[in-house]
């Protein structure tokens, strides 16, 4: 068995995602991509640490494929400490860093246009023997995420249908993968690792979908699935999961660095370690170096049934960590609950929390409304009115001034309808 090589696998870094952030105020720059750009400084550090041979980076390196000269800079300096460390990098681009047209350059082939030792950018179908930190060699082949748009102007397959299209694409990946595989057994000595960004069939996606640039394209899992490889570095899909878990060759999505939305409150976030050599892998999922990902927390409070609903909703808020999160509340309500919301004090009972993003307000509008154990239908106006001010904590002094001006008020229409 030779002896393994160490690696470091991760993707999906989406430098550019501002959503739920505020200005850092030592940086300047929105508080969420700083969350990203510190979980990319927290891996480079464990990798130093850690001695890693290689670091693989599986794609999509910006929110979008025109990042500004910003974020390309504070992507930059980082690949480089990596690869200054005398740690080789090896990138593959996803659908954020390819352009529009194929013809331009990609949002990372900056690095392989200036030769950036230690640095290998790899935006074609290919597989090459790159030299590892220790100097051992690993075979990696590289199957970027394809140009759909490109093989649709083909003259041969204009006029072919949206889903007779994807099915070619499928195809076509498929090829290329087995192509490469068949390449890779040439040197059986040498481990192999294929690196690719693109869905796969049995994939478990996840938010990935809401930042998702152009129409997707999916591998067959049984393809990957090849003894030729000793490790299947993924990318696309932001949920960490392992495809041939319990056999080999792992085919691992190491998921996002950090949570996008809340479709990903639940998903632990994090990078690979994996020790590689021809025939055997082992690797393990690191979520904690330095500091975690920040976390998303969902409030979720049910007040119909409850006389105070807010009482009730500052309770459910005391008894959650919010500590430095993102949050939203989401209230089921009944119509008559709605005027006794006061957001000021939930944002108040949220200071904690990195970022409130929404108070969301799903109201029952039921045909007989309840306030607290009694019906609507079975009070009087002055009644309701009394009910209301309690659960609105008026002033004893001001709602019995109110209720007595209402008494005269309803006294008056009352007499003019008789009257009448």
């Amino acid at each position: 068995m030779s002896t393994p090589i160490r690696v470091l696998h991760f993707a999906d870094l989406h430098v550019g995602i501002e959503r739920h952030g505020r200005i850092d105020p030592v940086t300047g720059l929105n508080g969420r991509v700083m969350d990203f750009l510190r979980r990319f400084s927290d891996l480079i550090a464990f990798a130093v640490d850690q001695e890693v041979d290689l670091v693989i980076f599986a794609g999509d390196a910006y929110k979008n494929r025109d990042p500004n000269s910003t974020y390309r800079r504070e992507f930059a300096w980082r690949v480089k400490e990596l690869a200054d460390h005398g740690i080789p990098v090896v990138m593959v681009p996803g659908n954020h860093d390819l352009p529009a047209i194929s013809k331009r350059a990609s949002a990372i082939e900056i690095f392989d246009t200036l030769g950036v030792p230690n640095i290998y950018v790899l935006h074609e179908d290919s597989l090459r023997t790159i030299p590892t930190r220790r100097g051992l060699p690993v075979q990696v082949a590289a199957v970027p995420y394809p140009y759909t748009s490109e093989l649709a102007r083909k003259e041969e397959y204009r006029g072919v249908s949206l889903k007779e299209l994807d099915r070619l694409v499928t195809d076509k990946l498929n090829e290329i993968v087995q192509g490469l595989a068949e390449e890779a057994r040439r040197n059986p000595d040498v481990p192999a690792i294929l690196v690719g960004h693109f869905s796969v069939d049995q994939a478990e996606m996840g938010s990935e979908r809401g930042v998702m640039v152009g129409r997707d394209v999916v591998v067959s899992r049984s393809v990957l699935a090849d003894p030729a490889w000793d490790y299947v570095a993924l990318g696309h899909v932001h949920k960490h999961q392992d495809l041939n878990r319990g056999a080999h060759p792992p085919i691992v999505y190491s998921g996002s660095l950090e949570r996008i939305d809340f479709g990903e409150e639940r998903e632990a976030k994090g990078w690979v370690l994996a020790e590689v050599s021809r025939g055997r892998t082992e690797y393990r999922f690191v979520t904690h170096y330095r500091r975690e990902a920040r976390r998303f927390v969902t409030i979720d409070c049910d007040c119909r049934e409850v006389e105070d609903p807010m009482e009730a909703i500052l309770a459910h808020i005391a008894r959650r960590d919010v500590a430095e999160a993102v949050v939203r509340v989401r209230l089921r309500l009944r119509a008559d609950q709605d005027a006794l919301i006061k957001e000021r004090e939930i944002r108040t009972a949220l200071s904690d929390a990195y970022s409130l993003a929404s108070i969301s307000k799903d109201i029952e509008w039921g045909t007989r409304t309840r306030l607290g154990a009694v019906n609507v239908e079975a009070l009087t106006p002055l009644e309701l009115l009394e009910r209301y001010f309690r659960l609105a904590d008026v002033p004893e002094a001001e709602s019995r001034k109110l209720l007595e001006d209402a008494r005269a008020i309803i006294q008056a229409v009352d007499g003019e309808e008789r009257e009448g």
